[in-house]
This record gives structure tokens, sequence and C-alpha cells, in this order.
């Protein structure tokens, strides 16, 4: 308990948003000062943005707690580039941190407005029950929110953003990604690992003996329509994903959890995701939940030595998505 009360995702986040902002030329970013006084990065909204821009975004996410590389797969012949995330504090990283958990809406009488906060103000804010599921608190004088929309949030939701992280809103980032943009569809495969966790934590499977987590997912090419963008980043991961988890604890666990774990093991799986949204009017909450983790995991048992398989990538599928 003592080390992730240490651990800060918002600290350790500072360095690689600081990053952002000197390199903006470089990345393609544009860099203002929000109404509030909160600092907002867009990432590809009136701007390109670019893949590294992307990547970084990605290891903020993570809170400065993980690394992502991106380089050559020969896994799928028809996508030569796939991202690597990693982290050794994979429940904190994945979970506390970079997990689009925060539903952040207007109010009655404001600018409309709708966002699913990710990345370390989560932490600081603590409106999610997973919080306590995980036993993890931040402390810290300065937030960074990254949220997968075309626009930042207005004055007054910047300014409850803030304060539910009790600081000030001069103190707070706000990082956003469109979805068609190349940072975003890269932010957004980077969660390869997240869904795997998110996964295991609905399945009831012991967060706290995860200790490792590794994954990749072939680079979705973006799309200007938003439900081909969408589509595609979500079956790079349902579809192309590949996850492996260290676990401590007895070998029959974490047998259990590989066996359950793959997108196959849901009824929703087998086609397209743009084709499976529709199917359910766009309706996101219809679709199974369990179809929204890797195509193919190993779960590997420090105590015993051995390593369970389960799903397999799917290249016809990856190829029906990307065009």
């Amino acid at each position: 308990m003592s080390q992730t009360r240490v651990l800060s995702v918002n600290a350790g986040a500072l360095p690689l948003v600081e990053e952002l902002r000197t390199r903006a030329q470089e990345l393609k970013l544009a860099v203002s000062t929000g109404a509030a006084g909160e600092t907002v990065i867009d990432a590809g909204a009136s701007v390109p943005g670019s893949i590294e821009a992307g990547r970084l975004i990605t290891e903020i996410c993570l809170g400065g707690l993980g690394s992502v590389t991106i380089g050559a797969s020969e896994r799928l012949p028809r996508c030569p580039f796939a991202l690597t995330v990693r982290s050794s504090n994979p429940v904190i990283a994945f979970m506390g941190s970079q997990y689009a958990g925060w539903q952040l809406t207007n109010e009655e009488g404001e600018e409309s407005y709708f966002a699913m906060g990710s990345g370390p103000a989560r932490a600081l804010a603590g409106k999610e029950t997973l919080f306590t599921d995980i036993a993890y608190a931040d402390q810290s004088e300065a937030a960074t929110l990254v949220l997968e929309a075309a626009s930042s949030p207005p004055e007054a939701l910047v300014r409850r953003i803030a304060d539910a992280c009790d600081i000030t809103p001069e103190n707070l980032t706000v990082i956003f990604t469109p979805t068609q943009s190349l940072a975003g569809s890269i932010q957004i495969v980077g969660r390869v690992v997240e869904v795997a966790l998110h996964k295991a934590h609905e399945l009831k499977f012991d967060m706290q003996t995860i200790v490792e987590g590794i994954g990749t997912a072939p680079l979705a090419p973006p799309h200007p329509d938003f439900l081909t963008a969408m589509g595609r980043t979500n079956d790079a991961v349902i579809y192309g994903g590949r996850v492996m988890l260290a676990v401590t604890g007895p070998a029959d666990a974490a047998r259990a959890l590989a066996e359950k774990l793959p997108s196959s093991q849901s009824e929703d799986y087998g086609k397209p995701f743009k084709e499976i949204f529709s199917r359910y009017d766009g309706d996101f909450y219809k679709i199974d939940g369990m179809l929204f983790s890797p195509a193919e995991v190993h779960v590997v048992a420090l105590e015993s030595g051995e390593t369970f398989s389960a799903g397999r990538v799917d290249a016809e599928l990856i190829d029906a998505s990307f065009g």
C-alpha cells in the first residue's frame, strides 16, 4: 500500500507534458491558454498532430509509469507497423491513469459538451469506484487530463474539473485528440493492455496480483469519417492486439483468466467494429462489454513458471477494417 501512495501519476506525466509544449511546432500541436487559465493542447483538431505526439500522449496517459514504442511488425503483412506499450506498475498505469472512466458533461444551461476523461487527473478527482477497488489515490498540485474529443471543455466545466482535482485551473493541462487524427488513433490503440486489465477487473480477478503488463497492436490508419476511424482503432485491439500479463498467485487462477480474456469469448466477436456498432443503432452500451479486449493473451504464472495462452490475431478482419 505504501508504494502505491508514493507513485504519483500526475507528477510522472509532467515532464512529458512539458515535452509536448516545447516541441509543439515540431509535433504539429497547438498550445494555448483557456478561458479559466488552463493550458490547452490541441493534438489534431485545428492542427495535423503527429504519430510522435500520439506516442507521447499515450505515455502521459500512463502517468509516466510506462513506455510506448512504435516499430516494424511482421505479424500482419499488410500492417507493417505496430505500437508496443508496457508497464511494471500496470494496475496504477493502466487502470489508475489511462482508463477513460471519468464522464465529463455540461450542466443545465451550460454550453453542450461530453467527453470521457482519461489520464492522471482522474486519480486526483477519484470520482470512480474503481479507485477504491485498486486502492490508489494521487496527490499533486498539477493535473493532466486527456480527452478523445474534437475540442476542449468549456470554461465552467474546466473549473469543475479543477475543483474536483483540488487544484487551480492554472495548474490543469487539458490535451484533446480527435479519434480521426494521427495522435488520436495512436493513443486509442495504445490502450491494448488497459482493455485487458479492465476486463480482468470485470471478471473479478485479483488486480493486485498483476505485476507486469505488455501489449502490442497494429497502427490503425486514421480516417476522416468518425465511425470508420472509431471502428479501425477498436479493431486494431479486438482483432490485432496481443497482450502478456505476469501474475502472482495460483496457476489455476492464471489459467482461468487466460481462457476468459480474449475478445473471441464475446458473443459479438466476428465482424468489423463499425458493423457491430451499426447493428446496435450506434448505442455503444448495447455492445457486449466482453468484446473490448485483446485478440490474443498470454498469462504468465510467476510462481509456477507456466504460461497460459488463448485467442489469436485475425488478419482477415484487420484487413477488412483497415481497407
